[in-house]
């Protein structure tokens, strides 16, 4: 669900700048979002790894300036890719991509190789890495930071509608789209935290709270709960179907954000605000692990007293919790989106 959340966040920035860009996925019809997708899809069987006959056959058909390989691909596709005179471009967001990118038969192919993630999280360039790009003099090496869709200044804004103000309520977004190995019943558990933070804060959770509609996209943005399963209290809001933009806005005037150790860690962050930070995928500790080491985050386990005491701590510690907030807005983490943007523009102009 990440790699498809990113690509989608950059297809929209596409469109917006250019928008008569053709735009093309390929995506496993087996995933949720698929049948969603809003541009037009080629859908395979599995994985877009798994089927590298019918990628080469789209490059050649569709015969586009641009490819994006997020975080997957054959060296294969790269080279029908390259043989069909495309930019390529490829994303990587965990250390065994990243391996991948820094071959040198890769490399070769390459001519951007996005970070998904900011420095201080991924890790500076290796002497091996600067070696090779040395030697090579390519590919582009850019960190993404953290893609974050805002949406322009409205009357009728999230906050409005749901009668919060500023710095009085507590986010929790439990995220975790697709679901993950050993997560169990993480959202379950990220409920029960809020039902009980409901009892002396104003709480607004963003998540499914019953069972999820068959075929609805998975993830933050995206997710129904069953009727009638939204658990009463006055100050505990749920809410089960919510765009990026509105969420980042949700987390720009929020006093605490609680969510898992994936995208929507680093969003929070961005927006400058004190956060929470629990994994539910393997990936996570350490991404984790780094948010506090850099002091603009905490940790807490996947459990309901463990998160609940967590952000009663940092809601009675004022200096704490302002502490946060105040080292993340200082990291300045840039606008992922910006960043493809301008990568895109320079490729565009040199296809």
């Amino acid at each position: 669900m990440g790699e498809y959340a990113r690509s989608l966040a950059i297809a929209h920035g596409v469109r917006r700048q250019w928008p008569h860009a053709g735009i093309h996925f390929i995506l496993s019809r087996q995933a949720p979002y698929a049948a969603a997708a809003p541009y037009p899809a080629t859908l395979l069987d599995s994985s877009a790894t798994f089927h590298s006959a019918a990628v080469t056959e789209l490059i050649k058909t569709f015969r586009p300036h641009v490819v994006i390989f997020d975080n997957a691909g054959r060296t294969a596709q790269l080279r029908s890719a390259h043989r069909a005179g495309a930019r390529i471009v490829f994303i990587s967001s965990r250390a065994r991509q990243r391996r991948k990118a820094f071959r040198w038969r890769w490399m070769r192919l390459l001519d951007e190789h996005w970070i998904a993630y900011p420095q201080f999280i991924a890790g500076r360039l290796s002497f091996i890495e600067r070696f090779k790009l040395r030697r090579l003099h390519k590919p582009l090496v850019r960190y993404l930071d953290v893609i974050l869709s805002r949406s322009r200044v409205r009357a009728d804004s999230m906050m409005t509608r749901m009668g919060l103000n500023p710095e009085a309520y507590v986010l929790i977004v439990p995220g975790g789209g697709t679901g993950h190995p050993r997560a169990g019943d993480a959202t379950a558990k990220f409920l029960a935290a809020a039902t009980m933070l409901a009892d002396t804060a104003v709480t607004v959770f963003v998540g499914p709270t019953g069972k999820v509609e068959a075929g609805a996209p998975p993830g933050p943005q995206s997710i129904h709960a069953a009727p009638g399963s939204q658990p009463p209290s006055a100050q505990l809001r749920c809410l089960n179907a919510l765009p990026q933009a509105d969420l980042a806005e949700l987390m720009d005037g929020a006093r605490l954000v609680i969510t898992n150790g994936g995208s929507t860690l680093l969003q929070a962050i961005a927006c400058g605000r004190a956060c929470i930070a629990i994994p539910i995928a393997q990936d996570q500790p350490q991404r984790i692990q780094r948010c506090v080491e850099a002091n603009v985050a905490i940790a807490a386990k996947l459990e309901e007293s463990s998160i609940v005491q967590a952000a009663g701590d940092l809601l009675r510690d004022e200096s704490a919790r302002a502490g946060l907030a105040q080292r993340a807005g200082a990291l300045g983490l840039a606008d992922g989106i910006d960043v493809a943007l301008g990568a895109l523009t320079r490729l565009m102009n040199t296809a």
